[in-house]
């Protein structure tokens, strides 16, 4: 019976200190990675391996120092199995010089300007009567919703919908909402 005991308080103390050095760090943890307040968005987003494609069309769309600078942005960002839903050969093309316009227009429309959290979004939600409409980098409005307490999704210019799975990963000059759908500006 002590070695039951003994074993379940040296497991609890195991997970009290790791929630105690991720609460320090105030670090979440994104496509395997920890993503940190102190780095910038594109810092962080290199190390999420479930954002390899974003990572990938921003670099392609020349981006980078745009959302290395210095903000604030909220960045609506979608996996790779977002990306992955999109027809085939999409993403290939997208990535051309020569579609770089539409590609940027896509990214810009993942978007906006200032540092909007989950609860600053839920208020514009009730203060909207439900919905909201938020302005993007891209000029274009996107529209989010509520779906439930604590859920919010996002409605592009298409109609399409997107759910975001993460909230709140802080970032030097903003905030990511990790999102399962690619949105598409009119």
């Amino acid at each position: 019976m002590n070695k039951y005991l003994v074993s379940a308080f040296s497991t609890t103390l195991l997970f009290s200190a790791l929630s105690s050095a991720a609460m320090m760090n105030d670090s979440v943890m994104v496509g395997g990675a920890a993503m940190y307040p102190s780095k910038n968005i594109v810092e962080n987003a290199l190390n999420s391996k479930d954002h390899t494609t974003l990572v990938a069309a921003v670099k392609a769309a020349g981006l980078v120092d745009t959302l290395q600078g210095a903000g604030p942005f909220t960045v609506f960002a979608p996996t790779d199995a977002a990306f992955a839903k999109l027809p085939a050969g999409t993403v290939d093309k997208l990535i051309k010089p020569e579609n770089k316009a539409m590609l940027t227009s896509i990214l810009t429309y993942h978007v906006v300007a200032g540092k909007y959290d989950m609860k600053q979004l839920e208020q514009k939600i009730k203060a909207g009567g439900g919905h909201a409409e938020l302005k993007t980098v891209n000029g274009q409005p996107l529209w989010i919703m509520s779906n439930g307490p604590h859920n919010i999704q996002l409605k592009d210019g298409k109609g399409n919908v997107a759910n975001i799975s993460t909230y709140d990963v802080n970032q030097k000059n903003g905030v990511i909402d990790v999102i399962d759908t690619v949105l598409m500006p009119k």
